[in-house]
């Protein structure tokens, strides 16, 4: 195996880091069900799907870095990338002290995980892993005791990966997703 690179990069540097795919291959969901409408709690149980499916976030949006730079101000925000040899395999942006955006609920000690992504030919390698660990320590730096991430029901491998880190399941969005009904805003969060 060759050695594992994580460096910090500059918001600049947002168009070389979505040459990395995001893209996942969508086999099983997990089902979110509310029990005595929601009074009793939700229930989530994974169920395979009938017709497998790539889902890829990335093309849903033009230039997500171009977006994000027209929404906020992201000056504030990490970009850590990683490369294997001199290939770019992977990275993460966190969003950190940035008026507008309602997951960090205007507090400097809340960072959210905006992105993340492993290049398929690397994943379950332990790189994610790696990088999940280079975010915390980029976030503990500027004071942060708090990491938000959010994910889909229908990325279970994303779900089971935060869960591994230490997250814990503490919002579900049955109706985050205009544009994607059939899909559930589940939110995990570690305490740094």
């Amino acid at each position: 195996m060759h050695e594992v690179n994580i460096v910090e990069q500059s918001v600049a540097d947002l168009v070389d880091y979505f040459s990395v795919p995001i893209s996942f291959e969508v086999r099983t969901i997990l089902d979110v069900r509310a029990v005595d409408e929601g009074w009793g709690g939700f229930v989530l149980t994974e169920q395979q799907i009938e017709t497998p499916y790539v889902k890829d976030y990335d093309a849903v949006q033009d230039e997500p870095s171009l977006e994000w730079s027209q929404r906020w101000d992201i000056s504030n925000w990490g970009v850590l990338s990683v490369f294997v040899s001199s290939s770019r395999v992977g990275g993460c942006v966190m969003a950190f002290d940035t008026p507008g955006i309602h997951k960090l609920e205007d507090r400097k000690d809340v960072i959210a995980l905006w992105d993340l992504r492993v290049h398929p030919d690397h994943r379950r390698k332990g790189i994610g892993a790696q990088l999940f660990q280079s975010a915390e320590e980029w976030a503990r730096k500027r004071g942060c005791r708090l990491l938000r991430v959010e994910t889909q029901n229908i990325n279970v491998p994303a779900c089971r990966f935060y869960r591994r880190q230490g997250c814990v399941l503490g919002a579900i969005d049955r109706y985050a997703y205009a544009e994607f009904p059939e899909e559930v805003e589940l939110e995990w969060f570690k305490e740094l």
